[in-house]
């Protein structure tokens, strides 16, 4: 899966999230539905969390990657 396909992944989980929330808020649904959004809910959350855990990650390899380059200020920005 490219990064791109996850991270619409990742919102259309977020989005859903928000629509069950407001499902579940609103009182109007019976209990076995609210028990399967919950449910859902519950899936969801762990898959967004899990992302971001992992971008996370990610994140910080990249500082650690980017603090040990070496400098050569001089060289770095030689003209040409």
């Amino acid at each position: 899966m490219s990064r791109k396909n996850e991270k619409k992944s990742f919102r259309k989980s977020l989005t859903r999230l928000e629509e069950i929330t407001n499902l579940l808020e609103s009182e109007e649904i019976e209990l076995e539905e609210a028990l399967q959004l919950y449910e859902e809910g519950i899936n969801l959350s762990r898959f967004c969390l899990s992302s971001l855990k992992s971008a996370e990650i990610k994140i910080t390899e990249l500082k650690k990657k980017i603090e040990n380059l070496p400098l050569d200020e001089g060289k770095l920005f030689e003209e040409e």
